[in-house]
């Protein structure tokens, strides 16, 4: 049964490198946000299969709900932030308008 999780854990690491182009080489910045949470959320999976494999799972759930929660967090930050970035670019570009008395 050890193989089995070992080799799942192979295949998780192999999906997560499909995971960092996207993040690297992404056309978009929605795009490098996506294949960011998509890594966060293989990530915790591939710690319980580790807990798995070392059979101390208590531990590694920790861990994983840790860095699941980051992940989300971090995935809402930078998208409120691109998000507010864009809309400081897009108004930039506006005419002052003139305000009436």
């Amino acid at each position: 049964m050890d193989q089995v999780f070992l080799y799942s854990g192979i295949v998780l690491c192999v999906l997560i490198l499909f995971s960092l182009v996207r993040v690297v080489w992404g056309p978009t910045v929605l795009d490098r946000i996506v294949g960011g949470s998509v890594i966060g959320a293989k990530t915790p999976v591939l710690l319980l299969l580790m807990g798995l494999l070392y059979d101390n799972v208590g531990m590694f759930v920790d861990i994983a709900l840790a860095y699941a929660l980051l992940n989300f967090i971090a995935a809402l930050g930078a998208t409120k932030y691109f998000l507010r970035r864009r809309a400081a670019r897009l108004d930039a570009g506006k005419p002052a308008e003139k305000e009436f008395l």
